[in-house]
């Protein structure tokens, strides 16, 4: 029987072991073949295997018998012993002292380096990816110029831990003038730090340049294959590729595919082959030999550590709701915007308009926040604003400082005049702040000015440190609870000696609650996949709608005067 029609057969013809062979007649595979067979027809892509693959094949075929290999395959396998054998030293250049977990993950990346091979860095957030790539570009830039490229607020970082801890290599920030011959100049021992912005302005000259090593940091940013980032970043020549993530799979598998399309080209087929082979029946069916499949396929080119693993001289740290009960007039204009929604949402999912569906459940995220955000016309009292300030000046007369998280600036800026209004000292930053003034707030809260920082959940959510506070609150739920556990680890990280305690400020019976409630169902796609654990996907059309739907203590305290009155000016 031909291997190839074996395999594909198990994807047509397959009912449990058993499979319907051409003629009718089916044969019967023992269990240990059929997860043999399963994980070869994983690995490839058709008759072929990408050679990233090769260990898992030879895994498998170590367990068989009779079986026989040609010249080449011996050569590779004598090139994969060769590889292992390869032991990596700390550059004596290195001016800090790196923790056990730190020295290791140092030389995961440079033996895979070594190698030709491309890794992603997946450590949790605060366990200091970035000193240890520091040591990697040591290593390697003997060799040729680096380039790293990250958020704009995360950059500045970068040229001060490379200017303390690397100072035989000499920092260029992309920022300055004379780009084209900074580029064209960069050298042995040369960094080049670009943000993601620059780079698609200035796609030519550092598309044209050879590197020895490209960092993305924050390598989510890549996650959207359809995007010129993407695209832009495709282009670039590197001998080695790392990606730094904490999170690199935020909402879907189809993430990790953008990600090893640049770290590992091929390795995990085309985006259409990934999606019929994983992407779609591990998040329809939670398939879970398909989960352990990718599983073995990407886990030797990732490395993930989380914090209670490996810093156990951390602070605890505690979470916590802080439940908020709405006034009769904020229940009547939800439940007015809640039932507006319930019926265009039904007609836009017959449309399969998804982009119309979601600026219906925006609203009502909105009106969680505050009312003027969906309508500036309306003046309704703000029962979470005013529980914020409370909590907050509870906060500030204890001796403690908060990071305080939302997504939408339109809320921050509301939040920003009410503080001013009760003189409460404050760093602000958002994506409009330029760059220059990110890193002098940043460096004013550190140095205590400041009892609060009010942050975008989007610009000030990664790549700082901010462990000057030990309060954080989140205004507003995010779909995904890693991209909030991100935020919080602006405080929660190395350098934090006090617990920390997070807050997240919720409506009663609004769609923040069920939004919470799809935090602990739906947990973190890339600690899944790495751990083996079921695979949560995308949101249906039934579990938006779901999210919508009325909760009978919502609309218990309401009276029909004011939800008629309310009613009638959101149709306005």
């Amino acid at each position: 029987l031909n291997m190839q029609a074996l395999l594909e057969s198990m994807d047509t013809q397959s009912y449990g072991r058993f499979i319907r062979l051409g003629n009718g007649e089916f044969i019967e595979l023992t269990s240990q073949l059929k997860k043999q067979l399963s994980l070869l027809h994983a690995i490839s892509d058709g008759s072929r295997i990408n050679s990233l693959g090769a260990q898992v094949l030879s895994d498998i075929a170590a367990e068989a018998e009779n079986t026989t290999f040609d010249e080449g395959w011996q050569a590779h396998l004598q090139k994969l012993k060769k590889m292992k054998n390869h032991n990596p030293k700390v550059p004596s250049t290195l001016q800090a002292s790196l923790r056990d977990y730190q020295i290791e993950g140092f030389q995961y990346l440079s033996r895979l380096s070594y190698w030709g091979i491309g890794a992603c860095l997946a450590d949790d957030m605060g366990l200091g990816k970035t000193i240890q790539t520091i040591a990697l570009l040591l290593e390697r830039a003997k060799n040729g110029p680096c380039l790293v490229i990250a958020p704009t607020s995360v950059g500045f970082n970068w040229i001060e831990e490379l200017n303390k801890f690397a100072p035989t290599l000499n920092v260029h920030n992309l920022r300055s003038d004379n780009r084209a011959a900074l580029i064209d100049k960069a050298d042995q021992f040369d960094v080049v730090i670009c943000s993601y912005g620059l780079l698609q302005h200035n796609d030519e000259l550092l598309t044209e340049k050879q590197w020895e090593t490209i960092v993305l940091d924050e390598a989510q940013a890549i996650k959207n294959p359809q995007t010129q980032r993407w695209k832009t970043v495709m282009k670039l020549k590197g001998k080695n590729r790392i990606a730094l993530s904490g999170t690199p799979i935020e909402n879907h598998l189809g993430e990790l595919w953008s990600i090893f399309s640049f770290i590992n080209p091929g390795l995990l087929g085309s985006i259409q082959s990934f999606q019929n082979k994983y992407a779609t029946p591990i998040e329809n069916s939670k398939a879970p030999e398909k989960v352990q499949a990718l599983k073995t396929l990407v886990s030797p080119y990732i490395l993930r550590r989380i914090k209670s693993e490996v810093l156990t001289e951390l602070p605890p740290k505690t979470e916590q709701i802080i439940h908020i009960e709405p006034t009769e007039e904020e229940v009547a204009f939800y439940e007015a915007l809640r039932r507006r929604a319930e019926e265009r949402m039904t007609q836009l999912m017959e449309e399969n308009n998804r982009i119309a569906v979601l600026a219906e459940i925006t609203k009502l995220r909105q009106a969680c926040c505050d009312s003027t955000l969906v309508d500036a016309s309306l003046s309704i009292g703000n029962s979470k604003l005013n529980t914020f300030i409370e909590t907050v000046k509870n906060i500030i007369d204890n001796g403690h400082k908060a990071l305080v998280f939302s997504q939408y600036v339109s809320f921050l800026h509301l939040v920003k005049k009410r503080i001013e209004d009760e003189k409460i000292s404050y760093q602000y930053l958002d994506g409009s702040t330029p760059p220059a003034q990110r890193k002098k707030s940043v460096e004013a809260f550190q140095s205590g000015e400041g009892d609060l920082f009010l942050l975008s959940l989007k610009a000030g959510g990664s790549g700082l440190n901010l462990t000057a506070a030990d309060y954080v609150i989140h205004l507003d739920p995010w779909w995904n609870p890693a991209v909030e556990d991100q935020a919080s680890d602006r405080a929660y990280r190395i350098g934090q000696e006090r617990p920390v305690t997070i807050y997240r400020l919720i409506m009663q019976n609004t769609i923040e609650e069920k939004i919470i409630q799809l935090h602990q169902k739906k947990r973190d796609l890339a600690s899944e996949l790495l751990s083996g654990q079921g695979v949560s996907g995308k949101l249906s059309n039934q579990d938006l709608m779901g999210l919508i739907l009325p909760t009978g203590a919502m609309t218990s305290k309401k009276s029909n005067a004011s939800l008629h009155r309310l009613s009638t000016e959101v149709d306005k």
